[in-house]
């Protein structure tokens, strides 16, 4: 390689997101030279907060909203200065039973309680004592799998080992996760609740035999060994504010503005990074690089062929509240029944059609989706005029909206894209409103202009705005925490390797991938403490 290189470091990272700072600031701990390389003029990509609406000060968890798989020991080796509050009520479901509104309240400090709401939706406690035992096993496992996810990776047979459940083993890693829903529950709502978490920015379907829905099931229910998802106090921007001061306090250097445009490397020596600024391009060299960027990206920035596009499939909604919505159910408190997951339209069988249908490319008729309100646990997120006029947030994502309804991967940003959100997110808010005692349009805020305080995000605007490949939040399909083969280094041994020894991926698509954690980006910066030591 004959390009002209203005500085030379220990590593570069490309990506400024919460994973690249993660790994920026174990590097920069350990007395390594870090530059990170950040194409948006902020850092911190789906981890972001902002004020979306003129004259609103709500600032919005716009992307990413909630966190679970952060582990602690990251927190604690990085002295962040963060604070992830739990939210007391788990989850709502609304529905109709016999003509009548009711609904499904999982209230985490009160199993009483919530007992109580399975007995009189179901009619009885079986759906209550099978919900007991499934997560009660779900919880075991969270308790073993999640300390492997910051250890090099284990073999599959030394993780089955650790589980020590072969029942659980087989139900979560070897037959379709639906086998085990509809053999532990019998009622359709109850099933939709639990094979939601399957589906969570994965567009596939409870019988998969490539078994995506387990893996992402898997992610879902073990985060510190709880899988509890918390809201972050300060909002999503909050997590990336304290990595990227614990990575600058340490010496890294972070450049905003700057797109990467390729990577160069013979695997041997030093790699180069060639980057785009105000300035002009410049190009530097380090024997690391880390790309918290989606796999088929990397790709594309070597001259490789990326394969297949990955295709993300969800829509996320953003709204500010004047007031909650009354609910049919008049015996539900607002309050309570969108301070957790308020599950609309995830019935077993909704689930499975809505699937059907996106996968012909039709919108689906009833789209399933799921909404929390960041306010009621953390009102921090509001200024003070905000928070005096009583305003509330809601985050509304929904499943089963795959890119290829909405112009594929990237899109085209033309008319056809805008009138397939369109309906989307009236589709969705139908259903919303089904299980309203008022139209959501009647309780929106409006903005300095007079204009409604919603907005929504396609896959393909995710792509253009964010970066992520088809929209996908993942960055691609998630894999299993173990290794199948013997790891031949150390970046494959922390499951960060790629087809270049001096190039680890560091994001949401190595394996242990996936979701706010940290994890790779805790990784990959072990990968190359252990690969060069010092």
């Amino acid at each position: 390689m004959t390009t002209m290189v203005s500085s030379r470091y220990d590593a570069v990272i490309v990506g400024g997101g919460h994973n690249g700072l993660v790994a920026a600031a174990y590097l920069a701990r350990a007395g390594r030279r870090v530059l990170v390389l950040e194409r948006l003029p902020t850092v911190g990509g789906a981890a972001v907060s902002t004020r979306a609406f003129p004259g609103v000060d709500a600032r919005l968890s716009r992307y990413s909203y909630l966190v679970s798989l952060l582990p602690r020991k990251v927190v604690r080796d990085l002295e962040l200065r963060l604070e992830l509050r739990r939210r007391r009520i788990t989850s709502y479901t609304p529905t109709a039973r016999d003509g009548k509104p009711t609904g499904l309240l999982v209230d985490a400090a009160d199993p009483d309680r919530t007992r109580e709401s399975f007995r009189a939706l179901t009619g009885g406690d079986r759906e209550w004592q099978a919900w007991q035992r499934f997560y009660g096993m779900t919880g075991e496992l969270a308790r073993r799998v999640f300390p492997t996810l910051t250890e090099p990776l284990p073999s599959r047979a030394e993780l089955r080992r650790r589980i020590g459940d072969d029942a659980a083993w087989t139900a979560l890693f070897e037959r379709p996760l639906g086998e085990t829903v509809e053999r532990t529950f019998a009622d359709d709502l109850v099933r939709g609740v639990v094979l939601t978490d399957a589906l969570i920015g994965t567009f596939t379907h409870a019988h998969d035999p490539g078994l995506r829905q387990n893996r992402c099931f898997l992610y879902h229910v073990i985060g510190n060994g709880t899988g509890d998802w918390d809201v972050p106090v300060g909002g999503m921007g909050a997590v990336t504010d304290a990595l990227a001061g614990a990575a600058l306090a340490a010496g890294a250097e972070i450049r905003t503005g700057c797109e990467v445009t390729a990577v160069a490397t013979d695997g041997h020596g030093d790699a180069e990074v060639t980057y785009r600024h105000r300035d002009g391009g410049t190009t530097v060299a380090a024997p690391k690089v880390l790309v918290n960027a989606a796999p088929a990206t990397l790709a594309r920035l070597l001259g490789e062929d990326p394969g297949p596009a990955p295709e993300g499939s969800q829509l996320k909604v953003n709204m500010v509240l004047r007031r909650l919505p009354r609910l049919r159910d008049a015996a539900a408190d607002p309050r309570e029944a969108f301070a957790g997951t308020f599950h609309i339209a995830e019935g077993y069988r909704q689930l499975e059609t809505a699937y059907t249908e996106a996968l012909a490319g039709r919108m689906p008729t009833a789209p399933p989706s799921e909404i929390y309100c960041h306010t009621l646990t953390d009102p921090s997120i509001l200024g003070p005029e905000a928070a005096r006029q009583g305003l509330q947030t809601l985050t509304l994502f929904g499943l089963h909206m795959p890119a290829r309804l909405f112009g594929g991967s990237g899109g085209s940003g033309d008319s056809r894209d805008s009138a397939a959100k369109d309906r989307a997110l009236a589709a969705s808010l139908a259903q919303l409103d089904a299980v309203l005692a008022e139209p959501i349009a009647d309780c929106l805020a409006t903005d300095a202009d007079g204009r409604p305080c919603i907005e929504a995000r396609t896959p393909p605007e995710l792509e253009r705005e964010i970066g992520l490949p088809g929209g996908h939040i993942f960055h691609r399909d998630l894999a299993f925490p173990y290794a199948d083969e013997d790891p031949p280094d150390a970046a494959a041994r922390w499951g960060v390797a790629t087809a270049h020894p001096n190039v680890l991926l560091c994001g949401a698509g190595a394996v242990r991938g996936g979701g706010v954690s940290g994890i790779p980006g805790h990784n990959a910066a072990q990968a190359v403490l252990a690969d060069r030591p010092r």
